[in-house]
This record gives structure tokens, C-alpha cells and sequence, in this order.
């Protein structure tokens, strides 16, 4: 069996910046151990399918080692290639996905992702969170996918060096760390090492927690936030009550087939 994929980068507009996503559209789909074994061969952060379902589609992310509910970064790759590469003319691309229905648009702004907003709450720190961080402390939140650690400042976002085999002890889809940023809203990074991931370039997903949380810290709905990995992510977000908006670009690095 021939298949197309494609690898953009998402939530950027230069190539080699923000995050790589492998997406591998689908005629129907294929069984969920092929699936899980060509996001292992890609080993990028996120393989993501889809398979068309009347005027929507079906869609579904792997990591290399897992399948998750939610994917930001490859949801907007995935409609990036709809649109550039796959002839897609509609402004509105409708996924439907384990988290429910995820509506994209199109515009001049970029591409905008409509997603479930996932409102962390304060919570106790677990074992191996801090020593995994190789901090002392912080305020620890815990959303339905994530802990989250509020840091004092940008600075000490950016000085994390975690110690990945003891973070991964940590009982949850994986780890962000966030602060006010000096000149973003919010800055984080996200370290994912239960998911096969230690560090996330950008993570949409991540700022259906974020997004909420500092909103209502700032006292205000637009956002702008950056990520602080090695290759860095922008994103444009708003908060619409109980969905979160997150607008971005992607740039193609790749074309081309894989035989299984």
C-alpha cells in the first residue's frame, strides 16, 4: 500500500522553526497498531491522520510511542496541508476527534484552531515533580492532561533542566511550566517524556490549559504567548468562553510516499 505524507512546520512561518508534524491522509482508516507504527517510523513529536466523513473529516494523533485526545501543533499542519497541497477551497475545516469537534478557519491572520478550553485547578505537587525539574517549589495546577508549575519569572522558565527520567514518574500525559513573559503575555515549555516526548517544540494542546489560567491571572481574553523551546512557537490566542482560540501559520518541509 502506497500513502502520502507530508511534514510541516507548525505554528511558524520559517521553516526549521516551531514544531514538525507528519500528517498521512487517509482513504479509510488503518488499523491502530500500522498507525501507531508509522508515527514510531517518523519519530516526530506528532503523526496525525484523517479521513474524510461526508463534509468533514476524522481525525487522530500518535506520538511515537503513544495515541493522544488532542493535538494542536498537527491539527494545524494537517489543515495547512489541506489547504495548500490537497485542493481544499472551504475557509471552515471541521475534524471531528476524541475531544469533540474541532472547528478551523481560514484567514488572513493565519490559520485559527477552535479547541475545548481545560482550566487547570490548584493542586499538590506529586512525587517526582519538583526533583524531575530540578527546582524547589512552585505553584502546581493539574488540568485533565497535564501538571502545571507557575514559575516567578521568564527567566526561570528558560533555566529548566530537567532530569527526564524522573519526570517521566509523573502521573499525567506530561509536564508545562509557565511565567509571565517579558515581552509575551505568557511564555511555557512542555516536557512530555510519559508520551515518548521530552521536550515539545510548541504545543496547541498545552494552551487549552494555559490560555484560561491567564486570562483570568491578566484580566483579559487576547493573547499572546511563546513557547521557549531550542526551535520556538509563537501563537495568537483568545479565550471565548469555554473554547480556546489559538491562530497560527505552518511552512511545508515535505512531500512525498511511504510504501507499507
Amino acid at each position: 500500500m502506497e500513502l502520502s505524507l507530508y511534514i510541516a512546520d507548525a505554528f511558524t512561518n520559517t521553516l526549521f522553526g516551531g514544531n514538525p508534524a507528519a500528517v498521512v491522509p487517509l482513504q479509510t482508516w488503518l488499523p491502530d497498531t500500522r498507525m501507531q507504527e508509522i508515527a514510531m517510523e517518523n519519530n516526530l513529536s506528532e503523526t496525525v491522520f484523517f479521513v474524510k466523513d461526508g463534509n468533514d473529516f476524522q481525525i487522530r494523533w500518535f506520538t511515537p510511542t503513544v495515541e493522544v485526545k488532542l493535538c494542536g501543533h498537527a491539527t494545524l499542519a494537517a489543515s495547512h496541508i489541506l489547504y495548500t497541497e490537497l485542493g481544499y477551497a472551504a475557509d471552515t475545516i471541521r475534524f471531528h476527534s476524541k475531544s469533540g469537534l474541532l472547528t478551523i478557519t481560514k484567514s488572513e491572520q493565519g490559520i485559527t484552531l477552535d479547541f475545548p478550553a481545560n482550566s487547570p485547578t490548584p493542586g499538590d505537587a506529586p512525587d517526582d515533580l519538583f526533583e524531575g525539574l530540578n527546582i524547589t517549589g512552585g505553584l502546581v495546577f493539574r488540568s485533565s492532561f497535564d501538571y502545571m508549575v507557575l514559575l516567578d519569572s521568564q527567566g526561570a522558565v528558560e533555566a529548566l533542566k530537567p532530569d527526564f527520567g524522573r519526570l517521566a514518574k509523573v502521573p499525567a500525559r506530561g509536564v508545562i511550566c509557565t511565567a509571565k513573559g517579558d515581552k509575551a503575555d505568557f511564555v511555557s515549555r512542555c516536557f512530555y517524556p510519559q508520551s515518548g516526548i521530552n521536550e515539545d517544540p510548541v504545543t496547541g494542546s498545552a494552551h487549552t490549559i494555559l490560555v484560561p489560567f491567564w486570562a483570568e491571572q491578566l484580566g483579559k481574553t487576547m493573547l499572546f504567548a511563546e513557547q521557549l523551546s531550542r526551535r520556538g512557537g509563537k501563537l495568537h490566542c483568545e479565550l471565548q468562553g469555554d473554547r480556546v482560540l489559538m491562530t497560527g501559520t505552518a511552512v511545508t518541509y515535505l512531500k512525498g510516499t511511504i510504501e507499507i
